[in-house]
């Protein structure tokens, strides 16, 4: 499988706005299963972080009054993903930070988004949910440190990529794996996963 960069957000709240930012960014480059290069960064877009979201991610305030603006943040992550393809886990929410945040640097997103959230429900059913700390357990992997930290998450939604990569090989006989599959994959319905599949083996 090609490279892949596996992205994740801590932000102010659910959806980007002028009073609802993006905190902290993380982006891993997964390569052949392994992660090979790393960004991580805290942003100050000059919001205040809500009592509840510091509880929950550890990211106060204080630490984002001396942390790089978000439009520096952007411009070096940008950079530094390039036009290589993006995984998220919960997809959705980070593709809407990713793209607003580089509208506001006047940039556009080249490329699309898979989701190891879609896909962890189409190729492990059995899992009792398919939260990122659930399946990293439920599947024996790696605690890369604390949750609702950009670099942990993004990291155990890239060894989860790595699993879910195994699963499509071993289980499935997939020979080719790439990220064009990933995204086509995440749309195809739970049942109709083996059928869909047959024609990459």
């Amino acid at each position: 499988m090609e490279r892949i960069a596996v992205i994740d957000f801590e932000t102010t709240g659910i959806s980007p706005s002028s009073s609802c930012r993006a905190t902290e960014i993380a982006v891993v480059m997964l390569e052949n299963g392994r992660i090979v290069e790393r960004y991580q960064s805290l942003m100050n877009a000059g919001v205040r972080v809500p009592a509840f979201i510091e509880q929950l991610t550890g990211i106060s305030n204080a630490m984002l009054r001396t942390a790089p603006s978000a439009e520096r943040v952007m411009n070096e992550v940008n950079e530094f993903v390039g036009c290589t393809p993006l995984l998220a886990h919960n997809a959705a929410f980070d593709q809407k930070f990713w793209d607003f945040e580089l509208g506001r640097i006047k940039r556009t997103r080249l490329q699309n988004f898979a989701c190891s959230l879609l896909l962890a429900r189409r190729l492990m059913p059995a899992a009792p949910n398919h939260k990122l700390g659930t399946l990293t357990t439920f599947a024996q992997l790696p605690h890369t440190g604390q949750a609702h930290r950009a670099m942990a998450d993004a990291e155990m939604a890239a060894n989860l990529l790595a699993h879910l990569a195994d699963e499509l090989r071993g289980k499935h006989g997939v020979r080719e794996l790439s990220h064009d599959l990933l995204c086509k994959l995440q749309k195809v319905p739970a049942a109709k996963v083996g059928e869909h599949l047959q024609r990459y083996r």
